[in-house]
């Protein structure tokens, strides 16, 4: 079985470029495009790695970061933060 990553990034050319990468190794890639659309798809089966942009709709990807690393079941996947700022 492939690990699953949930990519969280709210632009589209980024979100697929990083989903057909990780898809070419061998991962799994699930993507949501916003705050909301992630907190969802965090849920079972719970992600192997989370890449997060910083900014998202709906929220940051700081506070996703604190929401997932507070949640006893989630707390230990790792998150890699993004961003297209310089």
């Amino acid at each position: 079985m492939s690990r699953r990553i949930l990519i969280v990034e709210d632009e589209a050319p980024i979100r697929e470029m990083l989903s057909f990468v990780m898809e070419q190794h061998g991962y799994q890639a699930v993507e949501a495009n916003d705050f909301d659309a992630a907190v969802s798809k965090i849920a079972e089966p719970y992600p192997d790695m989370v890449l997060l942009d910083w900014m998202l709709p709906g929220g940051s990807g700081l506070q996703l970061a604190k929401k997932i690393k507070s949640d006893d079941f989630t707390r230990n996947i790792p998150i890699i933060m993004l961003t297209a700022r310089g």
